[in-house]
């Protein structure tokens, strides 16, 4: 696999419409509906800004859901609605409906993220003898997937949100014997645990912000 230039690879972002009781439904309990949707909301904006700071070829969002004004409204951003079934479907979906290719694709999950992260992956993604990239996720899963040419076998068998997702997908990836790198782990949110620890290590994020709103309203 020879080295393509950076500037040809596309980035994904694969997202819920961040409307109560549809999307970070596991911080309910914590925050309530209206309050998961708002750090729902925040996380998607955070990835979103992130992606349309970073130099691409195209920017999409696979949307399950309707799109609305937290989409940056210069970056460009086309919006194809989301596959039917399971995440692995709605994954290989993601890379081949968006005829996106080749094109790394982040989750809004982890709003950390910043130009820098996804430039990296983009240049990993581009170099010699990488048919894939692979962000790996302190829970097990992983927050980011590049690959050179759109494949559903890639995702075949690979279960999605298990504490083994990101290995069971190291294998299917060798199985299907493509050439990969690993990016940089990151904590993604999916409790109000993992919310508060992002919020510490990245206070400036909105995910941030709006978490220390909603709970300075729950202490008042």
């Amino acid at each position: 696999m020879s080295a393509i230039d950076p500037a040809s690879v596309a980035l994904l972002v694969i997202a819920k419409e961040p409307r109560p009781g549809h999307a970070k439904t596991r911080l309910i309990p914590a925050l309530g509906a209206a309050g998961a949707a708002a750090i729902a909301r925040a996380c998607l904006e955070d990835t979103l800004w992130g992606v349309a700071e970073t130099p691409a070829a195209e920017r999409v969002l696979v949307l399950d859901g309707d799109p609305g004004d937290w989409i940056p409204p210069t970056a460009g951003f086309r919006v194809i609605p989301q596959r039917e079934g399971g995440l692995a479907a709605r994954l290989a979906g993601a890379f081949e409906d968006s005829g996106a290719t080749p094109a790394v694709l982040v989750g809004m999950d982890t709003p950390q993220l910043n130009a820098g992260l996804l430039t990296e992956a983009i240049g990993r993604l581009a170099a010699e003898g990488t048919d894939a990239v692979l962000g790996p996720a302190s829970d097990g899963g992983y927050w980011a997937i590049g690959l050179r040419e759109p494949d559903p076998a890639v995702f075949a068998g690979v279960p999605m949100s298990a504490a083994d997702t990101g290995d069971r997908q190291r294998s299917r990836l060798a199985e299907l014997g493509l050439g990969w790198t690993e990016l940089e782990q990151l904590r993604d949110i999916d409790t109000i645990e993992d919310a508060r620890a992002i919020a510490q290590i990245a206070p400036w994020t909105r995910c941030a912000a709006e978490l220390r709103r909603l709970e300075r309203e729950e202490a008042a």
